[in-house]
């Protein structure tokens, strides 16, 4: 008995002295307060709480030299278990690169709207539906005025007295009541008056408004229909209004149609509008392009790509590494040997896969692009306990009342 008493005696002193020549080899960076992180004092002592102070090694984390949120240390075995990767903070060159989404319209330069230039009666349509393609020169509508019938009249009179002064006025009032010139020469040829008068087409294009119908009764300020020339084509994006100072005419665009996978089409931004949509907030955007087999149909929805100007030399870091919440942006740092430590950050613009850093690193650390909400969420709830002991410190006693 006795003997195995000396023996555990013997281990025990030794297990002591490992311990003492092991915590002389180590260097105490500070004294804590076991309940309260932010009571700190050079020597050994008591908190006040009345517990003894616990010492923190220049090995361990949460050193002085690392400010802000709590560390947390991760060993090996488990960074590999959570697949924990970095990334090294850098400069580079980030473009203004907007994403953003788009629909296809009319190019309103190659819009033409036909009008009637008197009151008359829609006798015979031609182009009798909207969307229905027409040639330059191709007959649209014929219609009854008897004003242009009385002008006929009057253009012939002038004819049979040879009267230079008066045939040019006559013509002339044909030509200023939209009489078209095959009209006016065949009238000449053949000295009879036509009861209905024809409308031609004038550009090539399809009906994209179609206000009349057979025997309908119009006048010069009815919008009889309008033609559209699809060879060319706006495309109107939307740009968000913090990307607005992005934008200016001139830089190139490419667009892509669900409907035509692998397929791009590439143009430049030929407008800005002045102002911004009410509604949506967003600043529209007209890019133009060619599009001479009409594959592209008014109203289609487009994935459009802005290239803007390039920032250079910026400090800029993966986007995945970004942790964002309604009040702050934030990344976690790798501060070596398996420490982290999150830490807010601002941000500017953003192109692809990448970020730039305004404020809150420094070129060379080390971000997090894996897992690192894991490791927020422990560091974020290592500062709740620390608060909560702050906060118990602070309470008064039983009995007693704070002055």
């Amino acid at each position: 008995m006795k003997r195995i008493v000396s023996l555990a005696l013997l281990v025990l002193g030794a297990a002591i002295f490992a311990e003492q020549h092991a915590a002389e080899e180590r260097k105490v960076r500070y004294w804590v307060a076991p309940m309260d992180l932010s009571y700190r004092r050079d020597e050994p002592g008591k908190s006040p709480m009345g517990m003894d102070l616990v010492p923190v090694y220049e090995d361990q984390e949460g050193g002085a030299s690392e400010p802000g949120a709590p560390v947390v240390r991760i060993s090996p075995a488990v960074m590999s278990n959570l697949g924990v990767r970095t990334a090294k903070v850098d400069r580079g060159t980030l473009w203004r690169r907007i994403d953003t989404v788009g629909y296809v319209d009319y190019d309103e330069n190659r819009i033409s709207h036909v009008h009637v230039r008197t009151e008359g009666w829609v006798e015979r349509l031609v182009a009798r539906a909207e969307g229905e393609p027409v040639q330059e020169g191709q007959l649209l509508f014929e219609i009854y005025a008897p004003t242009l019938v009385s002008a006929q009249e009057e253009y012939l009179e002038a004819l049979k007295s040879s009267a230079p002064g008066l045939i040019r006025a006559s013509r002339e009032r044909l030509h200023a009541l939209g009489v078209p010139q095959a009209q006016i020469d065949e009238l000449s040829r053949r000295r009879r008056v036509s009861s209905l008068v024809k409308t031609f087409a004038e550009q090539d294009g399809i009906v994209s408004h179609l206000k009349i119908r057979e025997g309908m009764y119009v006048k010069p300020a009815t919008e009889v229909m309008s033609l559209a020339d699809l060879s060319s084509v706006w495309l109107m994006a939307e740009v968000f209004e913090h990307q607005a100072d992005w934008v200016r005419t001139g830089l190139s665009a490419e667009a892509r149609f669900p409907y035509l996978p692998g397929k791009i089409w590439k143009g430049r931004v030929q407008y800005v509008y002045p102002y911004l949509d009410a509604m949506t907030r967003t600043l529209k955007v007209r890019i133009r392009f060619d599009n001479p087999d009409g594959v592209l149909k008014p109203n289609m929805f487009a994935n459009v790509t802005i290239d803007g100007s390039p920032e250079r030399d910026v400090l800029r870091i993966p986007a995945e590494a970004l942790i964002r919440s309604g009040r702050s942006d934030r990344v976690v740092i790798a501060l070596g040997d398996g420490r982290f430590q999150p830490r807010d950050v601002v941000v500017g613009i953003e192109t692809g896969d990448w970020m730039e850093i305004r404020s809150g690193l420094k070129e060379g650390e080390r971000v997090v692009v894996s897992a690192q909400f894991l490791i927020d969420s422990e560091s974020s709830l290592r500062a709740s306990f620390q608060r909560m002991s702050a906060g118990e410190d602070e309470a008064p006693a039983a009995g007693e009342t704070k002055p």
